[in-house]
């Protein structure tokens, strides 16, 4: 299964903001998302804390803080 992480926090405005943008992007190209709570780990802590929402496929960061759209949608047709 094709799938894109969102490193977020539960009281972050901009994690939920970047998590309904993706709804559209991910029923596009047929993603599933996992999101995962920086705060409940602290190895995520340490490299994403003051980053997030960071969005992710495997280990290469996408973007972080705003959703970058056409720069996802460019990775994403490009590995699809």
């Amino acid at each position: 299964m094709r799938q894109l992480t969102l490193v977020s926090r539960d009281y972050c405005h901009l994690c939920h903001e970047m998590e309904v943008a993706l709804a559209p992007l991910a029923s596009e190209f047929g993603f599933a998302l996992r999101v995962l709570d920086v705060d409940a780990d602290s190895a995520l802590e340490v490299k994403y804390d003051e980053l997030v929402p960071v969005l992710l496929h495997e280990e290469t960061e996408l973007c972080h803080h705003f959703l970058d759209v056409a720069g996802v949608r460019d990775y994403l047709r490009k590995i699809l």
